[in-house]
């Protein structure tokens, strides 16, 4: 018997060993270090439903971070002198589609309760846990951070879990917090000697929370209206898990913090304040363990320190193992690549911290709150169409179901409310209700309607079975339906036009003006493509509307060899700041989608150009940049895709944290899903590109991918 075959196949099997990417060492290698507390972002650990932010200490001593959830919203009390019927009979103007009256949520008689709609519900802050600083007499001391000695903070990646040390009076402080993966709880771990002394304990502390501010960043709460808000203080037997819980009553809304771990003493420190005192009550002893759960209902159990930290370090070790990994920092020469390689690694661990829950995240995830907490339908994509592509298809289904608890609530705002004859209109700024919160720009965007249809063929990609047909089916014909019905057909052209009125992707034209947009007509053909698809491989008929409005819908605006913003818009808009001043979405036509019918590549390349030299991409932010990166990418113009990946306005700061900028407070989390997204379609590639890591320069780059998926 030869032995060249199975000299062969060991050869194979040793380069697949050599080959195989060490992952845990380029994750430890951007664990991120503090000396000092940042004053405008957290450390972090998280579950994706939960996340504690920490400062220095690991806790929230000196700065009064948050802790977030995706279920603790609250409803402010309704205005003066209105009622809940004002609330529910809330509506708004009607304007003319096409001789088609259709009633939106905006424009009402009552701005009050139109502006009470927008600010409700609001997201929370459940609490604050910070150190206690106790003096020989058992007196609370005034301790700040300058007063600590040998600060040191670091974040393993790997576990999931926050070392922080420190020395104070001369004695050492160390604290170990970690995220409960399977619950909403921190565990707390303490040692120091100052602990036996009765030097060192923790408190707890509650914010009065309310819908007043757009934006609350970077702390949300306000911790001097005690009078607005109540708590109240149950303790239980020695021997249980559950130790102590805290009600905390915020208008009609009430969340539960329940304690666990070692025995301690709790009391409350004044009546008219909120803020408790956690002492260990295990004398001699100079370590402390503490269970913090937090809840919209009572708990029974709370689990132990240390099962957190053991569920911890294997969901962590199992999440970094078992998804998609880029490793572009071994063996490249160009100078650029660590610093992606950071912005990579420490963003697939704060997506999955802040935006892997239950429910779409918003934009600033679990950090602090922007625009009152809500999520917005049309930045889905960008918030969380890169689990699809690393292949962390158990974190996006969590939320991708938002579709189908949402398709009620839509086919009744479609149908009902603006008299379409068909489908579901998806809403933009919503909450966990599916509500569209009133605003001109909340009712008359349009470019998340076709989201639904890329989510439902990612999934159908990475699972082609009858299952994955079925599952989607109602969203995606009802999806399709009203984009049918939406198109109106121009009996002077005919062909089907998108709008008036609507906004583009840049929110930046007058809606009664914008006829049909570039952008949004190469969308909306793509969503038809994989809806149509979609009915062929379930063996039923393609809807008739559905194969009429995509065979004649209106073609692509040109203007002078150049897609135009939308048709009709003047020829000197790609020298008008009002036009040029917002997301570039032009860019998006050959690149962040794939080639669609009615699309030139040629053509969709030169406006790219045209972007990069006449675009105010001073004004860009977040998700704008890896748009341009694909965009480049896709157009072979590889060296320019990783300039647009490290522009020096798109920055993201020592921990990880996209910068909002001049225009959102920090962070901004479409940025960083944005630039996963880039960075897997540039590494894996996409529909039809040739050889490996299509999108990344061929010279000083060593680009290894392992479980990602091609991009449409």
């Amino acid at each position: 018997m030869s032995l060249i075959p199975f000299i062969v196949v060991l050869l194979f099997f040793v380069g697949i060993i050599e080959g195989s990417i060490d992952r845990r060492s380029i994750v430890a290698r951007y664990n991120p270090v503090r000396n000092a507390s940042s004053t405008t972002t957290p450390m972090q650990v998280g579950n994706g439903n939960f996340a504690f932010g920490a400062d220095v200490t690991g806790l929230q001593t000196f700065q009064p971070f948050a802790i977030m959830s995706s279920w603790g919203w609250k409803n402010d009390s309704l205005p003066p002198g209105k009622t809940l019927a004002d609330i529910n009979n809330y509506r708004g103007t009607t304007w003319s589609n096409h001789g088609r009256p259709v009633t939106y949520d905006f424009g009402g008689n009552d701005p009050v309760v139109e502006q009470w709609l927008i600010s409700n519900p609001n997201r929370v802050n459940l609490g604050r846990v910070g150190l206690m600083f106790r003096g020989d007499g058992g007196e609370t001391l005034d301790v700040d951070e300058g007063d600590l000695n040998d600060i040191h903070q670091e974040l393993d990646l790997w576990t999931g879990t926050l070392h922080s040390q420190f020395v104070w009076h001369n004695s050492s402080v160390a604290i170990t917090t970690v995220a409960a993966q399977t619950s909403d709880a921190v565990s707390i771990s303490i040692k120091s000697p100052l602990l036996a002394s009765g030097k060192l304990g923790i408190f707890v502390d509650f914010p009065w929370n309310d819908g007043k501010a757009k934006f609350s960043a970077p702390f949300v709460g306000n911790w001097n209206a005690t009078a607005n808000h109540t708590t109240s203080l149950s303790t239980f037997p020695r021997g249980s898990s559950l130790k102590a819980q805290i009600s905390h009553t915020m208008d009609a809304s009430t969340f539960i913090t329940s304690f666990g771990g070692n025995q301690f003493i709790m009391t409350r420190d004044s009546i008219l304040a909120h803020r408790y005192s956690i002492l260990p009550n295990a004398a001699q002893s100079s370590s402390f363990g503490l269970s913090i759960a937090f809840s919209p209902r009572k708990e029974t159990s709370v689990p132990s320190p240390a099962k957190i930290q053991s569920t911890s370090s294997q969901v962590w070790s199992k999440y970094w193992s078992n998804g998609g990994f880029v490793d572009i920092v071994s063996g490249s020469t160009d100078s650029r690549a660590e610093e992606l390689q950071r912005r990579i690694v420490l963003s697939r661990y704060l997506m999955r911290v802040n935006e892997a829950g239950d429910t779409p995240p918003q934009e600033s995830g679990l950090v602090n709150d922007g625009w009152y907490g809500k999520f917005h339908m049309e930045m889905y994509f960008w918030h969380s169409a890169h689990w699809a592509l690393w292949n962390d298809w158990d974190l996006l289904r969590r939320s991708s179901s938002v579709y189908s608890w949402f398709l009620p609530d839509s086919t009744r705002r479609a149908q009902v409310q603006q008299h379409f004859d068909a489908g579901a209109r998806w809403p933009k700024m919503t909450d966990p209700s599916g509500r569209s919160a009133p605003g001109e720009i909340n009712n008359l965007l349009i470019w998340q309607q076709v989201h639904p249809l890329v989510f439902a063929e990612y999934e159908r990609r990475a699972f082609p079975a009858v299952q994955t047909l079925v599952k989607w089916e109602d969203v995606v014909r009802e999806t399709a339906d009203w984009m049918a019905d939406f198109a109106w057909f121009n009996e002077s052209t005919g062909v089907y036009d998108l709008g008036p009125p609507m906004f583009v992707v840049s929110e930046d034209t007058a809606p009664n003006a914008t006829q049909n947009p570039a952008f949004e007509l190469a969308y909306w053909r793509l969503g038809f493509d994989i809806a149509s698809g979609w009915m062929r491989k379930l063996g039923k008929d393609v809807p008739s509307a559905w194969s009429t409005v995509q065979a004649r819908l209106a073609p692509l605006p040109i203007d002078n060899e150049t897609y135009a913003v939308y048709e009709g818009i003047e020829s000197s808009f790609w020298t008008d700041p009002a036009f040029t001043n917002d997301h570039p979405s032009l860019v998006g036509l050959h690149g962040w989608l794939p080639k669609t019918s009615g699309v030139e590549v040629a053509i969709a390349k030169a406006t790219a150009d045209k972007v990069f030299t006449h675009w105010n991409i001073s004004n860009c932010w977040g998700w704008d940049f890896p748009m341009l990166a694909m965009s480049a990418a896709r157009n072979g113009e590889t060296e320019m895709a990783v300039d647009w990946l490290l522009h020096p306005l798109f920055q993201f700061d020592d921990v990880g944290m996209p910068i909002g900028g001049v225009r959102v407070p920090t962070p901004y989390f479409p940025g960083s899903g944005s630039l996963l997204y880039a960075v897997a379609m540039m590494a894996r590639g996409w529909d039809g590109s040739d050889g490996a890591a299509p999108g990344f320069p061929k010279g000083g780059w060593n680009v290894r991918a392992e479980g990602l998926s091609i991009a449409l």
